[in-house]
């Protein structure tokens, strides 16, 4: 029996409190065995650390083994909402750039409905003089014309979700369109 494909799960879910973290993923990784994929949560890992060892290498620990898990994953399915800011998480971002970079398929999600421009300020400018994109997109235009050429989508919600960071029918959605790909 072939195993099911992974898909990894990037997000800024990693910070929140325990429960709701569990509570999401726990939702994502069920609809994802439904469409007969495995989903893998950046925390699906062991890591222990010694008490004296320096939060520099426990962040370079914490780089590799989530480094390992997107290698063993076919896909990735971001949480883009923006996050501590006008866009995505920063490592989200990064994940994202790193999947794509394999050939991999990107799919991402936000429940922020207004483009990247009008969450900037509407302006051509910002208050240093440097300026702002306006290419009617959800995020920075490399986000989404990287998740656009790897042959997945974006998905923006229409209304609130059932979380202010989590929405099951757009992530519903996300699926559909991997299971499609």
């Amino acid at each position: 029996m072939a195993h099911p494909k992974r898909v990894y799960l990037a997000g800024p879910e990693a910070f929140f409190p325990a429960g709701e973290h569990q509570a999401i993923v726990a939702e994502k990784k069920r609809l994802l065995r439904e469409a007969g994929f495995e989903g893998v949560d950046p925390l699906d890992t062991a890591l222990e650390f010694p008490v004296d060892l320096p939060r520099p290498e426990r962040g370079h620990r914490i780089y590799q083994a989530n480094r390992e898990l997107m290698d063993s994953c076919h896909a990735i399915i971001a949480n883009l909402t923006p996050f501590r800011g006008i866009s995505a998480d920063p490592g989200t971002v990064f994940e994202i750039g790193y999947m794509i970079g394999q050939g991999k398929t990107a799919f991402g999600f936000t429940l922020d409905s207004r483009p990247y421009r009008k969450r900037a300020g509407e302006t051509d400018l910002d208050e240093l003089g440097h300026a702002i994109e306006h290419f009617e997109m959800s995020d920075n235009l490399m986000i989404e014309g990287g998740i656009r050429e790897s042959g997945g989508q974006i998905f923006v919600a229409k209304g609130l979700g059932e979380h202010r960071f989590f929405s099951a029918e757009l992530f519903r959605l996300c699926v559909r369109a991997l299971a499609n790909a």
